[in-house]
This record gives C-alpha cells, sequence and structure tokens, in this order.
C-alpha cells in the first residue's frame, strides 16, 4: 500500500507539470518512460517552490518558503511526506542520491526572491546557481543512474545548459519581472536603459552556455538524450527569435515559440534521434 501512495503522489506532481509547463510536459515524454515520474517529481517541486515567491502576494511568503523548506528536509529524512509533492520528490532525491547541497543552493536562490536585490555578477552567477544550474544537476542524477564517474563528467555541460535556459527565460521575462515583481537579473541593468547593446552583450553570453553544454547532451545515455535536445532546440529557437528583435520590443512583449513550431522541432529532433544523428 506504500508503493500505491508513492505512486499516487507521482501522479500529483505530474498533473502539476502538465498545467504549468506544456514545453516541459513534452521533454518528458520523449525521455525513455522509466525516467518520467523521476523527473515530473524533480519539477513539481521546483514549481511548488517557485510558486511560493512569485504568486502567493497576500500571504506571507517568509513564513511559506520556510514551512516548505522545513518540510522538504523532513521528508527527505524521514522518507515520507503526507504532502504528495515532497513525498515524491524525496522519493527520488532518496533512490537516486541527490545531494542536499543541490536542494539548498535551490531553496536560496528561491529565498533571494523575496528580497529587492541590485545583481551585480557575483549575486546573478549565484542566483542562476540555485535556481536553475542545480536543477539541471539533480536531473542528471537521475539520468546517469547512479554512474558517479559520468555525473562528474557531464557536471559541467548540465550546469551551463541550465544556466542558457536561465537566461533565456529572463530576457523573455524581462517585462513581466519588471513590472509585476521589481526585478531586473542581469548585472548592472536598468530596465528603462535596456539597450540593443545591453542585449546583444547578455545573447553573447547566452550563447556561450549553449556551445558549451551542446557537447554535454551528445554524451547522456541515449534514455535521456532525446528529451534534453529537444529542451535544448526549443530554447535556441526561442533565443533565436529574441537576438532578432531589438532590446525595446523584449520591454513591450513576451516573445513565445508557437505550438506548430513545437511540433515542428519535436518530429525533426525525433528523426534524427532515429536515425543515430544525436
Amino acid at each position: 500500500m506504500e508503493q500505491l501512495f508513492n505512486d499516487t503522489c507521482m501522479q500529483c506532481s505530474k498533473v502539476i507539470t502538465q498545467a504549468y509547463s506544456t514545453s516541459f510536459t513534452l521533454g518528458i515524454k520523449t525521455l525513455d518512460k522509466k525516467l518520467h515520474m523521476p523527473i515530473y517529481a524533480i519539477y513539481g517541486f521546483v514549481r511548488c517552490a517557485d510558486e511560493i515567491v512569485d504568486t502567493f502576494h497576500d500571504h506571507d511568503k517568509r513564513k511559506l518558503l520556510a514551512r516548505f523548506e522545513k518540510h522538504t528536509y523532513q521528508a527527505i529524512d524521514q522518507k515520507l511526506s503526507l504532502n504528495p509533492v515532497l513525498n515524491a520528490f524525496q522519493c527520488v532525491v532518496n533512490k537516486y542520491g541527490i545531494d542536499k547541497k543541490y536542494i539548498d543552493a535551490f531553496l536560496k536562490s528561491m529565498a533571494m526572491d523575496l528580497d529587492d536585490h541590485v545583481y551585480d555578477r557575483s549575486l546573478y552567477d549565484e542566483y542562476i546557481y540555485g535556481s536553475a544550474e542545480v536543477v539541471g544537476l539533480m536531473c542528471l542524477k537521475v539520468f546517469c543512474e547512479g554512474d558517479e564517474e559520468m555525473f562528474k563528467r557531464l557536471e559541467k555541460p548540465a550546469r551551463s545548459l541550465g544556466a542558457a535556459f536561465q537566461k533565456v527565460n529572463f530576457l523573455r521575462d524581462m517585462k513581466s519581472d519588471y513590472k509585476e515583481r521589481g526585478r531586473v537579473y542581469f548585472p548592472k541593468v536598468e530596465y528603462r536603459k535596456f539597450s540593443n547593446e545591453c542585449k546583444a552583450e547578455i545573447e553573447q553570453d547566452i550563447l556561450k552556455d549553449f556551445n558549451y553544454a551542446y557537447a554535454g547532451i551528445m554524451a547522456l545515455p541515449r534514455s535521456a538524450r532525446m528529451g534534453v535536445y529537444l529542451a535544448y532546440v526549443y530554447y535556441r529557437k526561442l533565443f533565436r527569435k529574441i537576438q532578432a528583435l531589438p532590446a525595446k520590443h523584449i520591454l513591450k512583449e513576451r516573445v513565445r515559440v508557437p505550438d506548430n513550431t513545437k511540433l515542428a522541432l519535436l518530429l525533426s529532433s525525433y528523426v534524427k534521434y532515429r536515425f543515430n544523428a544525436i
């Protein structure tokens, strides 16, 4: 019966993933089936923490996040939680040996969103590590299935991919981050003075992350490669759309990749995968 409870908790995280991110759900579906539920569990955990700091404006966010953190570690230590999202997450943490330092860094970055910051490079790098890179490392732990040598070899490319995704998100969401939350994450960037030159400098940094991450994607186990590659090509497509637009457009409108384009990317990626081109 305990397995039934755990399986039901995993389904709850799957529902959360499907409700919040069609793109991430699509990527998970292209992973080997054995990887689906662990990655849903990681996403469900990350999404709940993110909702605390970004959405629940009529509540005491600090208390909510502190309680969430306490219950997270209790769940991991006791290997059980009556919170279905935390129970699913602890199952994955304990099964795949996910280091608590990654969870510490993630929750620290979430807490950073509760304060007003002017980001210098050091604080920016710390935030990206905790909010994105460690999430990639948690997923990599699942993909490597206990192969520590593989994990160490792919750790830096995984971090670069997570950083690239987060920085693209920052560009895409500049308007909403500033208007709704008062945030500008890029170091020394003033929202009202955001220029084409400034945008180009950020894009060069993102391009370096993408290029470094690619070799790591190609070295992933075949069970994980297709799903991660699909996420990569989707974000590269979004990045190219952002690159083609002037800075003033980014401040006016959120850039999106249409669903039909996402489907085309899925089909082309699948063909490459089937013919061992990725």
